[in-house]
């Protein structure tokens, strides 16, 4: 038998004969030994297990798969993505034999030698072999008082430690690129509502994007802000900074000022809440959102705590809705009221919402149109130029909705 498999099936009898064993009376310093000699055993195994992965294209090859990852991987159970992660830091290794040499005496862990290769590799073309060879050492060196977290951070500034000549100008090439591939990647995802009353999302960035969001929830996350029941939870245990970091992203949205808001068709992001002033008051009832959804009654009067009601009262002199010839464009006010009753554009077939809509006369305002809500509705911004496109004439339907057909 190959003296490596002897070592697995040695390996393999010598866990079954503890496995029995109960650790929990294990004494403090027996149990601190176990835990570092087992996680060295483990990078040990891990080293040989690499070693062996890394020589075995021939077992792709017998069994007519892509490589040995793929074989392994439907073997082992293991996924593929795991079982190629191997794969490639076990043929990076043969590069990197005094890595691959650390992992073997126990002294390094396979995401530290990971991240050492990675940091070696992603030096430019134009280092040379003695930098790279420092580069390498110095790395390996500093694994044992730094983990693999660390060692990534050092490494896209290793050139800085062995050849500062280099590492300057080249952590800024870097970080140039970094910056560019981040901004053309820069997007976010919203699901509004995922069926059971909750938002979900996504977003990715620049780094500078993260730490600037997170360093402004922590500070609406700050303790010092809040009173022991706003930090504990049901059980009395303090809330887990994730769910704190919920909460403080919460209270960002909903405390960003309104008037801070960039406009969209003449009126800031704003979500308008409509309901009487009994549901208002009442113990219970629901509140209608501009887009058609709900919330419960609750929900808005713990909003209208936080952020000004905004009265969809039709005539009110405090905001008047019909402005006659006084005025040729339609007021935030009536831009509210326009929403609330179209819901968006009036076209038929077209979705787009009340906030990507403009204001349109029915009656021009250029042939003496009044600027009311009778005579407004809303049009997104295709369909509004086809409303003062001579070639188009605009049809008016019972129920609002317009449709545009080219003139005979």
């Amino acid at each position: 038998m190959h003296p490596i498999i002897e070592c697995a099936a040695d390996l393999s009898q010598a866990l079954k004969d503890v496995a029995s064993v109960e650790p929990t009376f294990m004494s403090v310093p027996e149990k601190e030994a176990a835990l570092v000699a087992l996680t060295e055993a483990r990078s040990q195994l891990d080293g040989l297990t690499l070693r062996v992965l890394a020589e075995s294209d021939d077992v792709a090859a017998a069994r007519g798969m892509r490589d040995p990852a793929t074989w392994l991987a439907v073997e082992t159970r293991t996924t593929s993505r795991a079982a190629r992660r191997d794969l490639a830091l076990a043929r990076a290794l043969v590069h990197h034999p005094g890595v691959g040499d650390g992992l073997a005496a126990g002294v390094l862990r396979a995401e530290q030698a990971k991240a050492i290769v990675d940091a070696v590799d992603a030096l430019p073309a134009r280092v040379s072999d003695d930098v790279r060879d420092r580069a390498r050492s110095t790395m390996l060196s500093m694994a044992l008082e730094h983990d693999a977290r660390d060692l990534a951070r050092i490494g896209k500034r290793i050139l800085d430690i062995v050849a500062p000549e280099v590492g300057e100008s080249q952590e800024a090439k870097e970080l140039e690129a970094e910056e560019s591939r981040a901004s053309a990647a820069l997007e976010m995802g919203i699901v509004e509502d995922d069926g059971t009353g909750r938002c979900r999302g996504w977003f990715t960035g620049p780094a500078s994007m993260g730490k600037m969001l997170k360093r402004q929830l922590l500070a609406f996350a700050n303790p010092a802000r809040h009173d022991d029941a706003e930090l504990m939870d049901e059980e009395g245990h303090l809330k887990p900074l994730r769910q704190r970091l919920g909460e403080a992203f919460l209270e960002y949205v909903e405390r960003f000022p309104a008037d801070r808001t960039p406009q969209t068709a003449g009126v800031n992001a704003t979500i308008v809440v409509t309901m009487t002033l009994e549901q208002l008051l009442a113990e219970s009832g629901t509140a209608l959102l501009d887009d058609g959804s709900r919330m419960s009654a609750g929900q808005a009067r713990r909003l209208a705590c936080e952020a000004g009601i905004i009265p969809v009262v039709l005539g009110t002199r405090s905001q008047p809705l019909d402005l006659g010839r006084t005025a040729r464009l339609f007021t935030k006010a009536q831009r509210i009221a326009l929403g609330l009753r179209d819901g968006g554009c009036t076209a038929q077939g077209c979705d787009t919402s009340a906030s990507g809509c403009h204001a349109h006369h029915d009656d021009p305002w250029s042939r003496r149109g009044l600027t009311d809500v009778g005579n407004g509705r809303l049009l997104c911004p295709r369909h509004h130029r086809l409303a003062h496109n001579p070639r188009y004439e605009t049809s008016i339907h019972a129920d609002n909705t317009v449709t545009f057909a080219v003139r005979r």
